[in-house]
């Protein structure tokens, strides 16, 4: 009896049991998430990239949906991620940035992992009798003590910036190799992938088929091309490997980053300065399509991100959708839904299934959208450390600052206009929500979460 699949590429999975009726009585269907990193919204030949070619991605939305409001819960890699693992937005946790040292942990009032015990979305799914695997980045806690990834709730793991065991190489062949060796192996069961690219993160590491390929470009879209070809053609291996095992018709896969495109540097970086071979931020040259800001900020070029669905049979081809409004804490529940396992009773996500969305149908959110950041303010885009978006209106906010912006994205997707001034009364009620969120938040991370390093120097300095 085959399975059917669920390809999830970058953030973000839905769908009831809905199958074909040939396929009426499969197993539970199979989940594959890709998830690529620091791309920009404009990246993607489909969004109007200048430069780049994703014929894999392009065609994938022509089978599916391309959803143009997406966002990701932080405009940086890990609490990013925490948000999709989770199902809760990452301040939640205490996650305000990425993971890194101690020190830096200690800083940001941060834990030095992810908690293990938090709400987790593959244990959820192995409890319910998934496969589980993780492959590439992690990023969720890397000091000397970290748990490894199977204590999140995976059978079989393969990362980079994670525990260190069964560590891999920061670049898409690796990562893809091991997501299709799983695949292969537990075709038969349903099962659940994490597949985290490292493509387009500092360091770049081009291959030279894809140098050549792209020949003909200026040395900065040269390097970016490359690494942009690289992971969309490993998206088409993955393709390639479910028409192969005759699993491509019961199959959704979506497509998402972790945040906007990294900052453009000089050509004094051109080498990577981080202790590490490859090209430096010179060659960061994503394009955002027109949206104000980047990576590290809470404008939408920092975490409006593509996102792309495709099942044959369920989700309709060709179709952009405009309207829905979605986002990475909507993944766990989705996904929950998709393989009919119900929510803990205990546990209450800040996202909403959106299956209604993906099946082309419209989508009313119910719940705002809220963001956090504390990573600082290096660029003129990086000031605002809240936000929250309520139906039409996304307000962000620097209380030490005292600036308020408000956009109203029905009519300003791009976020050009701040309107603040115009409607008060619609920022008072936005500010009073998200005060109240704030005031929610914990105000230091869990025990479970912490070094055993850092709890033995906190015990000193309190006698």
């Amino acid at each position: 009896m085959r399975n059917a699949i669920f390809v999830v590429l970058a953030m973000f999975g839905f769908g009831h049991v809905v199958l074909n009726a040939a396929e009426s009585n499969t197993s539970k269907p199979n989940i594959v998430f890709i998830f690529a990193d620091d791309w920009g919204y404009g990246d993607l030949g489909i969004h109007g990239s200048t430069f780049c070619k994703t014929p894999n991605l392009d065609r994938m939305a022509k089978e599916g949906i391309d959803f143009t409001n997406f966002t990701v819960n932080s405009p940086v890699c890990s609490p990013s991620r925490v948000a999709l693992m989770t199902g809760q937005f990452p301040a939640r946790q205490c996650v305000h940035q990425h993971f890194q040292s101690i020190g830096a942990h200690i800083k940001r009032g941060m834990p030095d992992w992810l908690d293990p015990q938090a709400p987790m979305l593959p244990r959820m799914l192995k409890e319910a009798g998934y496969k589980t695997g993780h492959f590439g980045k992690w990023h969720l806690g890397s000091v000397a003590d970290s748990p490894s990834e199977d204590a999140y709730g995976y059978d079989r793991f393969a990362t980079f910036n994670g525990s260190g065991k069964n560590e891999i190489k920061k670049d898409g062949l690796a990562s893809v190799d091991h997501a299709v060796e799983f695949i292969r192996e537990f075709k038969d069961q349903p099962f659940f992938v994490n597949l985290w690219l490292h493509e387009a993160h500092l360091a770049h590491y081009p291959l030279e088929k894809f140098l050549e390929q792209f020949k003909d470009l200026d040395e900065q879209k040269r390097v970016y091309a490359s690494v942009i070809a690289e992971a969309d053609e490993g998206v088409g291996r993955v393709f390639a490997l479910l028409k192969e095992l005759g699993l491509d018709q019961n199959t959704l896969v979506v497509f998402s980053t972790d945040n906007g495109p990294e900052f453009t540097r000089g050509e004094d970086s051109k080498i990577h300065l981080e202790g590490e071979e490859g090209l430096g931020g010179y060659y960061s040259v994503g394009e955002t399509a027109g949206l104000k800001g980047r990576k590290r900020a809470l404008f939408a070029g920092g975490i409006r991100v593509p996102f792309i669905v495709r099942w044959p049979g369920v989700v309709p081809p060709g179709k952009t959708d405009t309207t829905s409004v979605l986002t990475a804490v909507d993944l766990l529940p989705t996904f929950l839904e998709v393989a009919s396992v119900a929510l803990p009773n205990d546990f209450e996500p800040d996202g909403q299934s959106a299956l209604s969305a993906f099946k082309g149908e419209p989508l009313t959110r119910t719940k705002p959208i809220y963001w956090e950041w504390k990573g600082g303010d290096s660029q003129d885009y990086t000031w605002p450390s809240l936000g929250i978006r309520d139906g039409k209106w996304k307000l962000l906010v620097n209380e030490e600052q005292k600036k308020i912006e408000l956009y109203d994205l029905e009519n300003d997707w791009a976020e050009k206009k701040d309107v603040a001034a115009d409607v008060p009364d619609v920022v008072g009620q936005l500010s009073q929500k998200l005060g109240a969120w704030k005031e929610s938040l914990p105000t230091a991370p869990s025990e479970n979460s912490v070094s055993k390093a850092r709890k033995k120097s906190s015990k000193k300095k309190t006698r």
